[in-house]
């Protein structure tokens, strides 16, 4: 039961503060917990420290890239915990070294021995058989040789460029006649596979690194020369990129100028093996301007994100069940699949996937929209999409086809620059309008709008969702999304169209909260009213379904709330700067994290409202990127069916019996063991569609 406190007076303390950086170092360290875990099947382990390794790549690339450059213009400001920018790398560098000591540890001493029990090894030179070193002589010739280049540093050879997360070799070299020593770089090629089969992969599967195969045959490549050493490194660069926009210049232009930029970015983490030679590693930091404190030292195998080519082995025996997406029941009438705008002239329909298959909802919803003759326009936003995304094949045709096909594509989402660029480029030659969103917003919302002509009438039908339009992705991720015919929603939409391909400035709207001009305001809002209701003796309560909560505002307006009685739950997959269970400042707010199988990514909120419930969802999470340079959409979810659906969603993850981690006042995170939410998830949605 919450605790009853009389409306704050006293200011809130300055210590109320989570730090941003080291709250998500936590969360991979949830994922590593994963990998730590013997229940789970082995290939699934190695996967957890494939995705750890990939994850703490970004977080360098990005966050960590972030914070050096503000430390080089010689900013002082403070984080919101108090930490200076020299404080927080500091400590974030101390808890990533004991994070990649841990993952280093779990790899060697636990997942290799039962990998090795398990048929599948991964061997050294030294270890191979000589039929098995002569083959891979022979490969090493002809696939590896052609594609080595290694640089001399010396008075005529500069320093090279050395990639971001590219794996090279520091060599040293000795001329046997001066006895003068040189330096090398080798890099290991990317464009071929990381780990080399030894023999053929069946039951049992021998690997080799491509490095140790480069490193035996180094002779090769320094004919003359005696090998002195070589030694195994890797950089990580800022890779933000920073696009100076302005409304007289091509967006498309100027991002491609900072593609082209960002390989070059600055150093900001170099990782090497603990064996690393200490002159070796100051000839790095020096040519490279970086600092010992960017230094990572990793026992074992540098990149273990290579680690998602053991788990494509084809041993289901050592992985999770397979399942297969289930078409929501209202969307087929047994196996015949229904028209979808039949489906939503009976009601809205409430997607949750991965259980809900994306590939019989929302891709056939483009699709179905592609090829009716009765169709004449279809207007959709594209944050990221597959490599061979079904949704542009539909729109495309759609086009062709004569229908007018708006597409809102955000070349600036991180990382999918190049593909996003190239996607956009194929619907302008198949004559859709193409825009690139705002100046100085990403369009990160999840939303489509098909216009249709029913009996003379035009009829509006939609999407919004919390996850992208990505068939790949919505197998793996977690997310929920409405189909609706609701006049309000489709008017709304219209509205949100007009703001982001034309001049209209419109900030208020019907059924949805728009950031960056609504959804802070419109959610402090809220939080207050449930204040409000809990000091007059009304129902109320709060629940948030999140990946981020960072926002100083609404965290501190979920405080007050917390003083004024009201009982709030907190699912935060990521990062959360607020500190619950906090007597006399957050004593009523629990908040917990479910990480597991499927990557948790659904946005919800959910207002008691003095009993007339309000559900919530969207793409926003409430950090500032969010909520301040990005356009976001949350909706509200009036239909009652998806309604009650959303609540018992809400209420299995809140269930004191799942397996979670529960956050405490102290800034730490305690795992909870239980029933597997997601599990659970996946046997409900079975059962219903059965």
């Amino acid at each position: 039961m919450p605790t009853e406190s009389p409306t704050r007076t006293t200011p809130l303390p300055a210590d109320r503060f989570l730090n941003r950086e080291l709250s998500w170092l936590d969360f991979n360290a949830r994922v590593l917990e994963l990998a730590e875990d013997d229940t789970l099947p082995l290939l699934e382990r190695v996967k957890f420290l494939a995705i750890f390794a990939s994850n703490l790549d970004e977080f360098y690339m990005v966050r960590i890239a972030g914070l050096k450059r503000r430390q080089t213009t010689g900013l002082t400001v403070r984080s919101p915990d108090g930490l200076t920018i020299r404080e927080q790398l500091e400590l974030v560098t101390q808890r990533t070294q004991d994070l990649v000591q841990r993952q280093a540890e779990v790899f060697i001493k636990d997942i290799t021995p039962r990998l090795e029990d398990a048929g599948i090894r991964i061997v050294h030179w030294e270890d191979l058989a000589d039929d098995d070193a002569r083959r891979l002589r022979e490969y090493f010739r002809d696939q590896v040789f052609p594609v080595l280049t290694p640089l001399a540093v010396d008075p005529a050879h500069p320093f090279p460029y050395i990639s971001g997360l590219s794996l090279n070799l520091a060599v040293s070299v000795r001329d046997p006649d001066s006895g003068v020593a040189h330096f090398a770089r080798v890099k290991v090629p990317n464009n071929v596979p990381r780990f080399v089969q030894v023999g053929p992969v069946a039951e049992t599967a021998t690997f080799l690194p491509l490095e140790d195969l480069i490193a035996a045959h180094l002779p090769a490549l320094f004919p003359g020369l005696d090998v002195v050493s070589h030694h195994l490194f890797r950089v990580t660069r800022n890779a933000d990129l920073e696009v100076e926009e302005d409304r007289d210049e091509d967006l498309l232009q100027a991002l491609e100028r900072e593609l082209a930029r960002r390989r070059f970015g600055p150093a900001v983490r170099l990782e090497v093996t603990e064996t690393m030679d200490p002159q070796i590693l100051e000839v790095l930091l020096s040519e490279m301007e970086m600092k010992p404190h960017d230094v990572l030292q990793v026992p074992g195998l540098l990149d273990l994100s290579a680690l998602w080519a053991l788990y494509a082995l084809d041993r289901p025996e050592l992985k999770d069940e397979p399942f297969v997406p289930a078409t929501h029941p209202r969307l087929s009438d047994g196996e015949t699949p229904k028209s979808v705008f039949a489906t939503l002239r009976e009601g809205d329909v409430l997607l949750h996937h991965p259980y809900h298959s994306f590939a019989t909802s929302v891709q056939r919803f483009i699709e179905q929209a592609a090829a009716d003759p009765n169709v004449l326009a279809i207007k959709q936003t594209l944050y990221r999409t597959s490599g061979d995304s079904p949704i542009v094949t539909a729109l495309i045709e759609a086009a062709e086809a004569g229908k007018q096909v708006v597409v809102l594509v955000e070349i600036k989402a991180r990382f999918d620059e190049e593909a996003n660029i190239t996607w956009a480029r194929s619907l302008e030659r198949a004559g859709c309008h193409v825009v690139y969103g705002l100046v100085g917003l990403k369009t990160h919302c999840k939303t489509a709008l098909v216009v249709r002509r029913e009996h003379g009438v035009l009829r509006r039908y939609c999407h919004i969702g919390t996850g992208n339009y990505n068939p790949k992705t919505a197998r793996l991720y977690e997310d929920l999304g409405i189909l609706t015919a609701d006049p309000r929603v489709g008017a709304d939409l219209t509205d949100l169209f007009n703001t982001l391909t034309g001049y209209s400035r419109q900030t208020n709207y019907r059924t949805l909260m728009v950031a960056p001009h609504g959804v802070r305001a419109g959610l402090i809002e809220k939080i207050r009213r449930e204040a409000r209701h809990a000091g007059e003796g009304k129902p109320s309560g709060i629940r948030f379904k999140l990946n981020s909560l960072v926002d100083e505002r609404i965290t501190d307006a979920l405080y007050e709330a917390s003083g004024a009685g009201v009982p709030i739950d907190l699912l935060i997959r990521g990062i959360c700067a607020l500190r619950p269970g906090v007597p006399g400042m957050s004593e009523n707010i629990r908040v917990r994290s479910i990480v597991g199988r499927f990557l948790e990514h659904s946005r919800v909120m959910s207002f008691v409202n003095d009993g007339d419930r309000e559900f919530w969802i969207g793409s926003a999470d409430l950090m500032h990127r969010n909520l301040d340079r990005r356009v976001e959409v949350l909706l509200r979810v009036c239909d009652e069916s998806a309604r009650a659906e959303l609540h018992r969603i809400l209420e299995a993850a809140l269930d004191p019996d799942v397996r979670c981690w529960e956050l405490g006042s102290d800034g730490a995170w305690t795992h909870q063991d239980g029933q597997d939410f997601q599990a659970a998830m996946l046997e409900r949605v079975g059962e219903l569609t059965a």
